[in-house]
C-alpha cells in the first residue's frame, strides 16, 4: 500500500509517500480502506521529534473510510461499512480517566496517512451518514477533545457563556459548534481579526483580540461580568482564564501550547470558587456521544482545505504556521 512513513524527524519535507506492507486483520481487528485523513498539531510535534515515537511510523490520528476485511471474533462490523475511527487506544480506565498504557493513534501505533489501516474493531464506529468522508475524517481527535471538555467535564448548560481561547484550530472550531448546539453563548479570542470575523460568522457572539490591551477586561465587558466556562489549550493563560469566569465558574484545560509551566495566585481560584478541570482526548462513550450529537445536529466540521495525500508536506507547513482556520484534510 501507499503510505507516508516517517523515518526521520525534521521539516515538513521529511514526509514523503512510500510503500508499506498491506496490514492483515488479526483476531478482534479490522482493516479499513481509508478515504480521508486529517491533521492535528500532534502530528507536527511527532514529525519534529517534540513528541518522541519509535521510528519508522505512519503518522495520523484522524481517519474515515470503508471496512476492507475483518478478523476472527469480530461482530457488529461488516465488510463495506462506512466508518470513522476512534483515535483513543486502550482507554480502559472507565469514564473518569484513561488507564495506564493509554495512547493516541499515529505514534507509536501506525496511523491514518495511508491507504489501509489495521485497528481494533472497537475503534471503528458508523460514519454519520450526513457527513462526507472528508468531514468525518476531520472530526475524531479534535471533536472528541472538544466534546469531552465541554460536555463530560464542564457539563455546559443552555444559556451559559463559554469562552474559547485561540479560535482557529480544530479543537477550538469544534468547541464553538458544540457549545452553540448546546444553547450556549460563545466568545472567542484570537490575534487575527480575520479569524474573529470567521468565528462570528459561525455563531460566536463576539471576539477579543488578545494582543490589544487588557483582553480579560474585554471578555468581562462583553460577557457582562464574566463567563461561565473557559476552554483553555494554552496553559500559560490559566491565571487569565480564572480571572475571566464568574464566581463558581469552570476552567477546562487540555493543552500547553503556550508553555508547560504556569504560576497561579491561589486567592482568585479559592475566593471565586472556581473549578479548574483537566482533560485530554476522550473515552469511547464520549466518542459515541459526539457522533450521536453530530448525526442529529446541523453543523459540520470546519475544513480549512483539502489536499491529496501526496501534498502532506504542504499541509504540515500550513498547520505548523497556524495559518489555517479549521481542519486540514488529506484525501486518499
Amino acid at each position: 500500500m501507499n503510505a507516508v512513513v516517517l523515518t526521520e524527524t525534521g521539516a515538513p519535507d521529511v514526509l514523503r509517500i512510500g510503500s508499506a506492507p498491506d496490514p492483515v486483520a488479526g483476531p478482534g481487528e479490522v482493516v479499513v480502506a481509508l478515504r480521508a485523513a486529517a491533521l492535528n498539531r500532534r502530528d507536527v510535534y511527532l514529525r519534529k521529534g517534540v513528541a518522541p515515537s519509535p521510528l519508522p511510523v505512519i503518522p495520523g490520528s484522524d481517519g474515515a473510510g470503508v471496512v476492507r476485511s475483518i478478523g476472527a471474533g469480530v461482530s457488529g462490523v461488516s465488510e463495506g461499512d462506512e466508518v470513522v475511527i476512534l483515535p483513543s487506544l486502550g482507554w480502559g480506565g472507565g469514564e473518569d480517566a484513561p488507564a495506564p498504557g493509554f495512547r493516541i493513534l499515529g505514534g507509536p501505533d501506525d496511523g491514518t496517512y495511508a491507504e489501509l489501516i489495521r485497528i481494533p474493531a472497537e475503534n471503528v464506529l458508523p460514519k454519520p451518514a450526513r457527513l462526507s468522508f472528508e468531514e468525518a475524517a476531520a472530526l475524531p481527535l479534535a471533536g472528541l477533545t472538544a466534546y469531552r471538555a465541554l460536555v463530560s467535564r464542564a457539563r455546559i448548560r443552555p444559556g451559559e457563556t463559554v469562552l474559547i481561547l485561540g479560535i482557529g484550530g480544530g479543537v477550538a472550531t469544534m468547541a464553538l459548534h458544540i457549545a452553540r448546539a448546546a444553547g450556549c453563548r460563545v466568545i472567542v479570542t484570537s490575534s487575527s481579526e480575520e479569524k474573529l470575523a470567521r468565528a462570528r460568522d459561525l455563531g460566536a457572539a463576539g471576539g477579543v483580540d488578545y494582543t490589544e490591551g487588557d483582553w480579560v477586561a474585554g471578555v468581562k465587558e462583553m460577557s457582562g461580568g464574566g463567563v461561565d466556562v473557559v476552554i483553555d489549550s494554552v496553559g500559560s493563560t490559566w491565571p487569565d482564564s480564572i480571572n475571566c469566569v464568574r464566581p463558581g465558574g469552570r476552567v477546562v484545560a487540555f493543552g500547553g501550547t503556550g508553555g508547560a509551566k504556569v504560576e497561579l495566585t491561589v486567592r482568585p481560584l479559592t475566593m471565586g470558587q472556581v473549578s479548574l478541570l483537566g482533560t485530554t482526548m476522550g473515552s469511547p462513550r464520549d466518542f459515541a456521544g459526539l457522533l450521536a450529537a453530530v448525526a442529529h445536529q446541523s453543523w459540520v466540521p470546519v475544513i480549512d482545505s483539502v489536499r491529496p495525500l501526496a501534498d502532506v508536506a504542504a499541509a504540515h507547513a500550513r498547520e505548523e504556521a497556524g495559518a489555517h482556520f479549521g481542519k486540514l484534510v488529506l484525501t486518499i
